[in-house]
């Protein structure tokens, strides 16, 4: 197995429609491309099946969202693979 590393995607989204399955699936499928565009612009590719998804909207205590545009944000973590992807880390909320 070649090297491995981890990489966020994004997608941006109504935190009003927070509670509709299907609109936040359709985010989760942006944040995944978005995670793939970012490591194939690094020379990567993703690990099949990898993804992790974290939901964050307006109240969490996680994270000040007040900045973000419409106040619902889902992060896409992603493993990636190819030579040197062990250098590049997800951490904070960039891509390192």
């Amino acid at each position: 197995m070649g090297s491995t590393g981890t990489l966020f995607g994004w997608a941006f989204g109504d935190s009003e429609r927070e509670d509709d399955q299907a609109y936040v699936d359709g985010l989760k499928g942006e944040a995944l491309a978005n995670a793939t565009q970012a490591a194939k612009s690094k020379g990567f590719d993703v690990e099949a099946g990898s993804e992790v998804f974290t939901i964050l909207s307006a109240g969490d205590a996680l994270v000040d969202i007040d900045t973000a545009p419409d106040d619902l944000v889902v992060r896409c973590t992603v493993r990636l693979v190819g030579e040197g992807s062990e250098r590049i880390h997800a951490e904070g909320p960039m891509n390192g």
